[in-house]
């Protein structure tokens, strides 16, 4: 194999686009797909390519030092993506020590295990850490996110994506370590866990259940296409330049009531509803502490230097995501049901 590459988080949903795109477009990889299997975890997503001769699928904890030091000398891996994070704000606000567990010290022990393993033979290796627009604060009514722009995190889950982000920093800066880190924004598309605000809300209309929307609905944010985020993923672990951070998002602001609004459209037009029949489920709750009020990423750094675009609108982004969860009713039932955990329990002990 020419290249063997750790992806943490590659049962997840972005991490699971991008466990597919490498294992079927780089067949000299060696791809190793780590991921504990919370319930965000799910290798139904994978089923696709599980028989695949470059892929392999390993349970663990980024947390768990021994076991990351283990996997990292018996597989001695050439590049890390780290995906593998806690993600939900809402979680974070009522959990906020498991996000720091594995957002900062999984972060931690997975820069420790890669700095041991290649201490001074650091040629051709790569620790590629993936985070968050979210490390950036609020933005007002005007101005984009930057690369440079200062960290300003307003929740537990930002904070701890911020520190994680400014550890593979210093550990580039007195080590020597190679890395690179991207930004994104709101990512959606297929086999996302329903309790983000696009799966949820199309799981909802499906049932007639609430659309519950925060405040006054006014809340911006921009969005990006799962694909176009594991293809963004590809360029920059394959062309980016050393040291450097990407802002990847996807050119498509969108106020949460508007998009929610075009959510219920074209649910009723799938569903042969009665136009405005899903709207009238939409219902307004207090707000959670520390919402940020406009997130949006200049994304203008990885398009000039890496040559990436966003390949769909919003809208076309959008009609396609609704049409994979009305297509794959049975992965959503399973994984609003929590069988698959069980199984997987099963499984992997």
């Amino acid at each position: 194999m020419q290249k063997k590459i750790v992806i943490t988080g590659g049962a997840g949903f972005i991490g699971s686009h991008v466990v597919r795109l490498f294992v079927n477009k780089y067949p000299n990889y060696q791809i190793i797909n780590l991921d504990s299997l919370t319930y965000a975890g799910n290798l139904m997503n994978l089923s696709d390519i599980e028989d695949k001769e470059n892929y392999k699928f390993v349970k663990g904890d980024i947390t768990d030092e021994g076991f990351i030091n283990h996997l990292f000398k018996t597989e001695k891996p050439d590049g890390i993506i780290h995906l593998a994070a806690e993600s939900h704000v809402d979680r974070s606000i009522s959990d906020p020590l498991a996000f720091a567990k594995t957002n900062i010290i999984g972060t931690m022990v997975l820069l420790n295990a890669f700095k041991d393993l290649w201490t001074n033979n650091f040629e051709n290796k790569l620790f590629y850490h993936i985070s968050t627009d979210e490390v950036y604060g609020s933005l007002g009514s005007e101005g984009l996110f930057e690369e440079s722009t200062p960290y300003s995190p307003n929740s537990p889950y930002s904070a701890s994506k911020a520190s994680s982000d400014h550890f593979v920093r210093a550990y580039g800066e007195t080590y020597n370590l190679p890395y690179l880190i991207s930004n994104c924004s709101n990512n959606y598309g297929a086999y996302q866990f329903p309790e983000k605000l696009i799966p949820l809300f199309i799981n909802n209309v499906i049932n007639n259940k609430p659309l519950p929307v925060y405040g006054d609905g006014n809340y911006t944010r921009d969005w990006l296409f799962v694909i176009d985020h594991a293809i963004a993923i590809d360029l920059v672990f394959h062309k980016g330049v050393l040291s450097e951070t990407y802002n990847i998002g996807g050119f498509n602001e969108w106020k949460n009531i508007d998009l929610v609004k075009l959510l219920c459209n074209q649910m009723d037009a799938k569903l042969n509803r009665k136009q405005g029949t899903s709207e009238q489920l939409i219902t307004f709750v207090k707000d959670r502490p520390g919402h940020d009020l406009r997130y949006a990423i200049d994304a203008t750094k990885i398009s000039k230097e890496l040559g990436w675009e966003p390949s769909v609108t919003f809208e076309e982004g959008l009609t396609k995501t609704i049409d994979w969860y009305l297509n794959n009713s049975e992965w959503l039932e399973n994984v609003t049901s929590g069988d698959y955990l069980k199984y997987y329990a099963q499984q992997y002990k």
